[in-house]
């Protein structure tokens, strides 16, 4: 479905973010892209959902197809009506609408009335917690509950491609362990495919089927999730406990000279 070939992306025509960049997402798959704070992850997903130019990003080499065709002559909104949506890392929500408005401005105004109750009654299948706040503004639920709203925001516009970015991010582990189950849920029943960046290896590792590690730009491994969660680096640097010495400097050279080789 998705298909990202030896993929550049320079900032300001000078910061060169991600380099030789490849990775597939197969129809109804699961795939995490795993890795450190400014590794490199957001900015692979915003060079699939157009979301480059703002920050005066391009991608200036390689290519990024979906459903057999580039995506680089589209823009972002092109993007979404072709089936890709990006939930944007912090839980950007309309904080100030209520959760129904809040699915309400993301469905597609030519559609029916029909179609859209449709979508509501799903996502709230899949989040009933929202249903408990049909008048609170969105910004005074809670962080896990924003963050159930803004994945169903996106359902709403009937994705084939669900991108999130750092689901996680601020969550308690309990909350981490709900919503990761509701994405494998949606993944499930929906057959929607699902690209996940995340810092939380371990959550990840739990429900997707295939992953790829991304260090300093670079993709340095990749595999399926059964085969990373056993790999000795992996649970070294990315699924220890965090109770023992760091030895990232000690043994940065070698790792990578291993895992690039």
């Amino acid at each position: 479905m998705l298909t990202l070939n030896n993929v550049e992306v320079i900032y300001d025509r000078v910061f060169l973010a991600i380099r030789g960049v490849s990775l597939n997402v197969k129809e109804g798959g699961m795939v995490a892209l795993l890795g450190s704070n400014g590794a490199g992850k957001s900015t692979t997903l915003k060079s699939i959902s157009g979301l480059l130019a703002p920050e005066r990003g391009e991608v200036t080499r390689g290519s990024v197809e979906f459903m057999g065709e580039s995506l680089l002559p589209y823009g972002a909104a092109q993007r979404v009506t072709k089936g890709l949506v990006h939930v944007i890392e912090g839980r950007r929500i309309f904080q100030h609408l209520t959760p129904d408005e809040n699915l309400y401005a993301a469905f597609n105004p030519r559609g029916t009335r029909a179609r859209l109750n449709q979508l509501r009654d799903m996502v709230y299948a899949f989040f009933p917690r929202l249903l408990e706040f049909p008048r609170t503004k969105a910004g005074y639920l809670s962080g896990g509950e924003q963050q159930m709203l803004a994945i169903g925001r996106a359902l709403m516009t009937e994705p084939k491609l669900l991108m999130l970015d750092e689901p996680s991010l601020g969550l308690s582990p309990k909350l981490v362990q709900e919503i990761f189950a509701i994405i494998r849920e949606i993944n499930q029943e929906t057959k929607t495919s699902i690209l996940l960046v995340e810092q939380n290896a371990a959550a990840a590792l739990e429900i997707v089927d295939h992953a790829y590690l991304i260090e300093n730009g670079q993709i340095v491994m990749n595999g399926e999730a059964a085969v990373l969660k056993e790999n000795p680096d992996v649970q070294e640097f990315y699924l220890g406990d965090g109770d023992s010495v760091d030895y990232h400097n000690v043994k940065h050279y070698r790792r990578r000279a291993r895992w690039l080789a």
